[in-house]
């Protein structure tokens, strides 16, 4: 009985009347205003280009790719870490894809390790490839939540660490 259609409705009129602005509702139901790029886009990848050297954490929930140098942490959507790159810190990210160098611990929901990728750290994950001539040292560990888990639980111990450190200057 009722429709949303627009079939009966009158058009433009002739006389150079011009068309009513569109509604939201107008908009929704009416297909022929679609485009593909309308919808939001993903952002291209951050690229950290060789001959750059970051010293502090990097979070983005982009994607970013690294081919310098990196002394700090680095949380991420997307990681890819270059040929040239080397990262000195922890790694996280949904995806990581290693080529280059890592030192320190990398958690991620998959995480690749290249024949080119040369790791020295822990690796927590949900799923893990290692390819033939990666170099690898340390241990592996899987998790349903790589992502959830790891930064809350090992620090703890280091503020427990911490607190008998004080007591001895306030003798």
């Amino acid at each position: 009985m009722f429709s949303k259609s627009r079939i009966n409705e009158p058009g433009p009129k002739a006389g150079g009347e011009s068309e009513r602005p569109k509604t939201a509702e107008d908009k929704a139901t009416n297909t022929m205003d679609y485009s593909p790029s309308s919808p939001k886009t993903k952002p291209a990848a951050s690229v950290l280009s060789s001959d750059l050297t970051v010293v502090g954490n990097l979070k983005t929930s982009g994607d970013i790719q690294i081919e310098g140098t990196v002394e700090g942490d680095i949380r991420a959507h997307l990681l890819t870490v270059g040929e040239t790159a080397t990262i000195r810190g922890e790694i996280v990210a949904d995806d990581i894809v290693v080529n280059g160098r890592v030192i320190g611990r990398v958690r991620g929901l998959k995480v690749r390790l290249t024949s080119t990728a040369r790791v020295e750290g822990d690796i927590i994950h949900k799923t893990i490839a290692i390819e033939s001539g990666a170099h690898f040292e340390g241990s592996v560990q899987r998790q349903d939540d790589p992502l959830g888990t790891g930064r809350a639980a090992l620090a703890a111990p280091a503020v427990a660490l911490a607190a008998p450190a004080t007591k001895p200057d306030t003798i």
